[in-house]
């Protein structure tokens, strides 16, 4: 009975180990990236949302009309057919005392109030300064 369950153990283990993992390719938005810094952990501005935003997929981020958003880099636009997307936080009563989740959300959705940098770097969106 003993040797039975050790087999049964080993088995199950060997079968975690070599789970093979799924994921769904997501293509790239854009090449290159506006940064108010080389790291791009500086705000550029504090915008506010104009309508509620629904995140198709994990790289954006939920947004409510209202919403402060603090915008971290403005991708640069590919193509004329292209949507135009940002990157930022959330700035609500939910984060208050935090920073709110970073994620992506067309740039039309948010009006920028504050300009807190003008002169923006242009960046590769393949590499960042602490991956390299």
């Amino acid at each position: 009975m003993a040797k039975a369950m050790y087999v049964v153990v080993i088995a199950l283990c060997l079968g975690f180990v070599h789970q093979k993992a799924n994921g769904a390719f997501m293509q790239k938005l854009s090449k290159k990236k506006l940064c108010a810094d080389d790291e791009c952990i500086y705000a550029i501005s504090l915008g506010r949302a104009e309508d509620d935003y629904h995140a198709p997929d994990c790289r954006f981020v939920n947004i409510k009309k209202g919403e402060l958003v603090y915008i971290y880099t403005k991708l640069v636009k590919e193509y004329d057919d292209a949507g135009e997307f940002w990157s930022g936080s959330i700035y609500s009563d939910q984060y208050r005392d935090q920073q709110g989740l970073v994620g992506y959300f067309p740039s039309s959705l948010v009006t920028e109030l504050n300009v807190y940098k003008d002169e923006l770097q242009e960046l590769p969106t393949t590499v960042s300064a602490k991956n390299t």
